[in-house]
């Protein structure tokens, strides 16, 4: 299970690395969707693309596996689960 403290971390990081000015990190609930229509942020393959930049340059892990990426990136939890469980938190 993931930190909370990791998970608002990543909810700030997004905002940020996704420019995503009018989101607030209690506006993304930690296990919602990111992507598709039933998200409050709704992102697309470019944002999923710079959530890998981010998971590179903030944790030093990169997602090798689209099937894998899409499990991964399914929400913010499952984002800070991967960074737990990988050691990189």
């Amino acid at each position: 299970m993931a930190s909370e403290e990791l998970i608002l971390k990543l909810k700030k990081q997004i905002i940020q690395y996704l420019n995503l000015m009018d989101v607030q990190p209690e506006d993304i609930e930690a296990d919602e969707p990111l992507f598709g229509p039933e998200s409050n942020i709704a992102l697309d393959s470019i944002d999923a693309i710079e959530l890998s930049v981010l998971l590179e340059r903030e944790y030093d892990l990169k997602i090798t596996d689209s099937k894998q990426g899409k499990k991964i990136m399914a929400s913010v939890e499952k984002l800070a689960e991967f960074i737990t469980e990988n050691g990189k938190a």
